[in-house]
């Protein structure tokens, strides 16, 4: 079997394209047909962890999830995290490979490119439809030479692509007719339709629009999409944690205030999706001590570079004032990263963060962390041996993931990881104040597991009604892609995609 090919690309970054290659994956999974998702290369530190310990994109485990299939490392062979502004850590095929400068990166193409066209040929052979997204816009033509995720896979599959553009943002017709334009002819022949999305208002102001983008661009318009508010779904990258924490906006009286530090290098920021979804949290991303006000709790999130981040926190005052937060009793919570720095220290004597030999942490909790080599990435359950905030959790299991280069030493332990991939094994992990008001961990997915969620919202005061969000999970998925459904012309789509 040699599965069809689907390409979604867009005019630019946050267009659309992950929750349109979601949205598609569940419409076609539940018509019956074995459908995959596909990224040839992502850049993001909001990865997911296979079943096999690998990494890939949180997009494109959203995805699979949406296909209804398990994540693994074919989905997304080639992922990048940011380290720095020029630096970034190559994960290939879920593991990582190398560190590398941008200008070294591009040097790596035909390496890279064979690991992309294998896993696709992997997928297609599994699979009866994949759908691939692109990355930014394919008509960077400055990066077009060391292209290996847009035009060059379209190419390789002699996939149809579909082009999407925000219309919310502005500029639609530049968008979507400035990208056709830009394109080769050899690349224009394999754009078979324009997307307009996140469109707000009466759809029949823009008739006049669709007509001019099929005028110009001699092409068709499948569909104009909604602007969609309330989905319970992951974001693929920071540019929301980035646009929030520009809001000031403050919580209402009766709301629990919970602030998350925007950490410039922040991690997995989806960590904190559930708590947002709750009725009566407010989520704030702060980056200044001045903005921090008075919170009912501080959460310190994930990051890629954990001494980088503690540095920026020591200059932005934020680290004085969440210690002098948690000093008054306030309720602080570290995830990973931001487990490591509410320690007394952190060792890196092989030097895989900094040049730092030791790094004094917030000395907040009585836990030191040590830097090796080797990361850990694994798919946990764990036991809660006891919890402060919430005696009756204790005996009780949660979910989640590592992702983490560190081993953190705690003589104040409360959780024991039970599983790691499947395996049996007895890990003990994370670190508590004496007042049990500071706790930390290195499990990603924590808020995700409904009754340790509620159990910490409650004892910061928080009074809401108690739901599963995996129903809403699942609900969000339905609504996007009844939404998306509705709003395409399908019948089009299939003859497109079916060469009908």
């Amino acid at each position: 079997m040699t599965a069809k090919v689907l390409m979604i690309q867009g005019s630019s970054s946050s267009v659309g394209k992950s929750l349109l290659v979601t949205a598609l994956c569940r419409i076609y999974a539940r018509r019956g047909i074995k459908v995959a998702p596909f990224k040839a290369q992502n850049m993001s530190n909001n990865a997911a962890v296979c079943a096999d310990g690998g990494e890939i994109g949180r997009a494109q485990a959203l995805q699979a999830a949406a296909a209804g299939i398990a994540p693994t490392t074919d989905l997304n062979p080639v992922l990048i995290k940011p380290e720095a502004d020029s630096r970034s850590q190559v994960i290939l095929n879920g593991r990582p490979w190398h560190t590398l400068e941008a200008r070294t990166y591009y040097e790596k193409k035909s390496i890279l490119w064979e690991h992309v066209t294998t896993a696709l040929n992997r997928l297609r052979n599994e699979y009866e439809l994949v759908i691939v997204e692109g990355a930014g816009s394919p008509a960077e033509l400055n990066l077009k030479r060391g292209d290996i995720v847009n035009m060059a896979v379209a190419r390789y599959a002699n996939a149809p692509v579909l082009l999407i553009g925000d219309i919310d943002r502005g500029g639609i017709f530049a968008q979507l007719l400035g990208t056709f334009w830009l394109l080769e002819p050899d690349e224009r022949d394999l754009l078979r339709g324009f997307i307009v999305n996140k469109f707000r208002g009466d759809l029949s102001l823009f008739c006049d629009g669709i007509q001019i983008l099929e005028e110009r661009g001699m092409i068709p318009v499948l569909g104009v999409i909604p602007y969609l508010r309330g989905l319970s779904l992951p974001d693929e990258d920071a540019v929301s944690v980035e646009v929030a924490s520009l809001s000031t906006q403050p919580a209402s009286t009766s709301q629990t205030d919970i602030a998350v530090l925007a950490l410039p290098r922040i991690s997995n920021f989806d960590d904190f999706d559930p708590l947002r979804a709750e009725p009566g949290v407010h989520i704030r991303h702060v980056d200044s001590a001045g903005g921090l006000g008075k919170p009912h709790a501080i959460i310190i999130p994930g990051t890629k570079s954990t001494v980088a981040d503690l540095d920026w926190l020591q200059q932005t005052g934020l680290a004085e004032a969440l210690i002098q937060f948690a000093r008054a009793g306030g309720a602080v919570v570290g995830i990973c990263g931001g487990y490591q720095m509410l320690g007394q220290t952190i060792h890196d004597p092989f030097h895989v963060e900094s040049q730092n030999h030791s790094t004094e942490g917030l000395g907040l909790l009585p836990v030191e962390t040590t830097f090796v080599g080797q990361k850990a990435t694994y798919q946990v359950r764990a036991k809660i041996l006891h919890f402060a905030s919430s005696a009756a959790l204790a005996g009780e299991f949660v979910g989640g993931y590592e992702i983490h280069a560190g081993k953190t030493q705690s003589q104040t332990h409360w959780l024991e990881i039970s599983s790691r991939n499947g395996e049996q094994v007895k890990v003990p992990d994370g670190g508590v104040s004496s007042n049990g008001k500071v706790w930390g961990c290195y499990l990603h997915g924590l808020f995700h597991n409904d009754s340790f969620r509620h159990a910490w919202l409650k004892s910061l005061g928080w009074q809401g009604d108690i739901s599963s969000q995996t129903v809403r999970f699942e609900e969000s998925l339905e609504t996007l892609a009844n939404a998306v459904e509705g709003s395409l012309n399908m019948k089009l789509l299939e003859a497109i995609l079916w060469e009908k």
